[in-house]
């Protein structure tokens, strides 16, 4: 019982460190365009960090856009590409830069962070990387209205989704990507499994390791490979924080919104477009800034490698479909949410 209370102690005295983080990085943040007078009380929210993103960002914008996302907020790193001009040229867009050091604000949760405990509050937010797509159950027919509106009706504060990572048959650097082109017409194929999933004590968050990522790059090392699962959607309170990417949040109740695949509640998937021809160039720049690993050196060989272009396809790679398939195959759920 004591030790249950002095965790949970030490959990909310981790809290109050990450908000007074984020914070205290305001100031690390320039307005560029500033159109949150826009947001309703009703609002959906979308949030991400970017930089050099100028390619993938017109598709993601458009898709998030049909799903029912009605303003985003976005910090731009020191992007050299064009991303901070076609960001502030968006009217549903309001914009921050920073130069600092991405490493150093916790990967961009210290940005992020103060976003939402100033603009969020009380609404429901997505919190994305650029390469990530959100699907879930009816997403071509419901809008994230619907699905929000039905998470409300069960009383439940947070939708948790498997990062789906998805690959073309070539080789990485053999196909061309078009800015604005749907990625899914070159990204066709996944792995179906096997994922493991592990349950975290004290944060009660779950850790989804496989995939792709963890075949070709860390079979010798399989515990070093990528975290999978993530709480992307969140109906947004001004005392929350994240406390490593979206992958485990604080309250930790939060975390208990997903079990990982095979589960039979609402879930998504984040279809993970990382695997673009534009990879090679970033995994060069990437290693070279040295901001992506809390430990950059352990990771230089799995940057060679990508840089070199790898095929990742399998003969066991599933093409994918839709989100039926997925469901089907147990990496989606959609619970009592029935058509």
């Amino acid at each position: 019982m004591l030790g249950r209370v002095w965790q949970s102690y030490k959990l909310r005295v981790l809290r109050r460190h990450l908000l007074w983080r984020a914070f205290r990085a305001r100031h690390g943040l320039r307005v560029v365009r500033n159109r949150t007078s826009a947001i309703g009380p009703d609002a959906i929210l979308c949030v991400a960090v970017v930089r050099n993103e100028s390619q993938r960002l017109p598709y993601f914008l458009d898709h998030h856009r049909r799903l029912g996302v009605t303003h985003f907020l976005f910090v731009d790193n020191d992007s050299t590409d064009g991303t901070a001009e076609l960001l502030s040229e968006q009217p549903d867009v309001s914009l921050w830069s920073t130069t600092a050091s991405y490493k150093a604000a916790r990967f961009g949760l210290d940005w992020t962070t103060w976003l939402q405990m100033k603009y969020a509050h009380g609404k429901w937010c997505l919190t994305l990387d650029a390469d990530e797509l959100l699907i879930y159950p009816y997403h071509e027919t419901r809008s994230l209205r619907d699905l929000t509106g039905y998470l409300e009706g069960i009383d439940v504060r947070a939708m948790g989704a498997l990062m789906l990572e998805l690959y073309p048959k070539e080789g990485l650097n053999e196909v061309a990507y078009r800015p604005g082109q749907n990625p899914l017409e070159i990204l066709r194929y996944f792995d179906a499994g096997p994922y493991r999933s592990e349950r975290q004590k004290p944060k009660d968050n779950l850790w989804v390791q496989g995939g792709v990522r963890e075949r070709v790059f860390f079979a010798r090392n399989r515990r070093r490979g990528p975290t999978l699962n993530k709480l992307p959607l969140v109906k947004w309170h001004w005392r929350y924080a994240y406390v490593n990417s979206t992958h485990a949040m604080l309250p930790q109740t939060l975390n208990l919104a997903y079990d990982g695949p095979g589960q039979v509640h609402l879930s998504g998937v984040l279809l993970h477009t990382k695997f673009l021809s534009i990879v090679v160039e970033k995994s060069a720049e990437e290693k070279e800034r040295r901001q992506h690993f809390a430990d950059p050196d352990q990771f230089g060989a799995y940057y060679d490698e990508l840089i070199a272009g790898p095929t990742l396809w399998h003969e066991s790679s599933v093409a994918y479909e839709d989100w039926r398939q997925l469901e089907k195959l147990g990496l989606m759920a959609r619970g009592d949410w029935r058509g």
